[in-house]
């Protein structure tokens, strides 16, 4: 499985960006996916993650009613859509994908890594 990230970029504080993970090799079926993101100096941080369904998502608070995660089962894809960026949300964000189907906040359970895409917001 190969995961490709794009979407990232430069925004000013308050605006939106959508981050696109597209998935080769593989369908994502009964996978579980996720975002991470990881600043300079910091330890990569778990953003949001969903099971392949969709029936099931989690974020982390600091993006909770800001950041949506979701899928396209037919373009093998999952999305995610950041409204009301801050300063303090630029880093480099990773779409992730774990066989186990298991949605979990810790980088080790997941098996498939995009190469990350830069998103930076200024004040």
């Amino acid at each position: 499985v190969q995961l490709v990230e794009s979407g990232g970029g430069l925004v000013q504080a308050g605006g939106s960006l959508r981050l696109s993970c597209a998935g080769s090799g593989r369908t994502f079926d009964n996978y579980a996916l996720a975002w991470f993101r990881q600043a300079p100096g910091k330890e990569r941080e778990f953003i949001a993650g969903m099971d392949w369904s969709g029936g099931s998502t989690r974020y982390t608070d600091s993006v909770k009613g800001r950041f949506t995660i979701s899928s396209d089962n037919a373009k093998n894809t999952v999305y995610l859509q950041m409204n009301s960026l801050k300063p303090e949300d630029t880093a480099v964000y990773y779409c992730a994908a774990s066989v186990t189907g298991t949605m979990t906040r810790a980088p080790v359970e997941y098996d498939y890594w995009g190469q990350g895409t830069q998103v930076t917001v200024s004040s």
